[in-house]
């Protein structure tokens, strides 16, 4: 289900969703012609690589994306093992994804390191390390390994992408990761802007070759413009006000105007306030040709996959209705 500047879309499990529905949900992203499947692993929700490997059970062909898996979460070596024991159970159709977490989850669970940059990339140059099969030790700042080497590594070693935003991060992942996944909001200039700071992490590393780009993109289809914006109006002016999302807005030169706009309006009036021209950036809403141009728009951007989100409080059902969408 490739867009017409060939870009793999997909679609995503939410959270939310009870993990005894993923094989059904799985199984109808594949007859729909969805190319990927991506599940997540968010701190007291259902697990990743669990899920993943669910998914990737009950069905013959699309890939299963997993965004992501907190870097700090597990030792690298047993990330490494279950990345490598789903991509020999199924070649070529498993994408891991490892983020730095919720820096609240990783307090919460006594997990937050010294550094989350450190700790990311030290966590993914050993991984990717271990998946080619090297037998090696590694004594970095803050991951500490003595003569490890895994007995399965993988045939076909699947990418490894980092779930960052900020400028730091993305080069990090530019530097040592094959990919980058993109969390919701990130508008088409957001990721150009992303593939810009990419690109310079690879080149101070020395590095050339393509760098897998995955964007998760919120999505509301409706009958009219007007209705999906009404939709996603409340989830996105939160995300917007919370101040979370600021890396992402920076790049479209709207950050100043949105700290105003909430600054006279207070959190209560910022929704009702905020422009509709925000929401066209930052979602695909409306109907199958609205839904095209801004899929075209993160295309030309620099998005390799574009994953659909569906809205909180949306069920699974969202997928024949997202299915119809892009169809017509």
């Amino acid at each position: 289900m490739k867009n017409k500047k060939n870009c793999n879309l997909g679609i995503m499990f939410r959270r939310e969703y009870p993990p005894e529905v993923l094989p059904d949900f799985a199984r109808r992203a594949e007859e729909a012609g969805f190319d990927e499947l991506w599940v997540v692993e968010d701190c007291f929700y259902g697990s990743g690589i669990a899920s993943a490997a669910a998914a990737l059970a009950c069905t013959g062909s699309i890939t299963i994306g997993l965004g992501i898996m907190p870097a700090v979460a597990r030792n690298p070596v047993f990330t490494a093992m279950e990345i490598a024991t789903l991509a020999r159970l199924y070649p070529g159709r498993f994408l891991p994804g490892i983020g730095h977490g919720v820096a609240k989850w990783m307090h919460q669970i006594g997990a937050f390191p010294p550094s989350q940059l450190t700790a990311l990339e030290e966590t993914t140059v050993t991984v990717r390390r271990l998946l080619t099969g090297e037998r090696f030790s590694y004594e970095g700042k803050q991951i500490h390994l003595d003569q490890v080497e895994l007995v399965h590594p993988p045939d076909s070693i699947p990418p490894v992408s980092l779930g960052v935003r900020g400028a730091k991060s993305l080069a990090i992942s530019g530097r040592v990761a094959d990919g980058t996944i993109l969390a919701e909001y990130a508008a088409p200039a957001y990721v150009s802007w992303a593939r810009e700071q990419i690109r310079s992490g690879q080149l101070e590393a020395g590095r050339a070759g393509d760098h897998r780009l995955t964007v998760f993109v919120l999505a509301c289809a409706a009958a009219t413009t007007g209705e999906a914006r009404s939709q996603l109006r409340h989830q996105i002016a939160s995300a917007v006000a919370s101040g979370k999302v600021d890396s992402q807005l920076a790049p479209l030169g709207i950050l100043p105007q949105a700290h105003e706009l909430l600054e006279s309006t207070g959190p209560e009036g910022f929704e009702a306030a905020m422009p509709d021209e925000w929401i066209d950036q930052l979602a695909l809403a409306g109907t199958p040709d609205d839904w095209g141009r801004a899929i075209d728009r993160l295309a030309e951007a620099g998005a390799d996959t574009i994953v659909l989100v569906p809205s909180s409080g949306k069920g699974p059902e969202e997928l024949e209705v997202f299915a119809r969408n892009l169809k017509r």
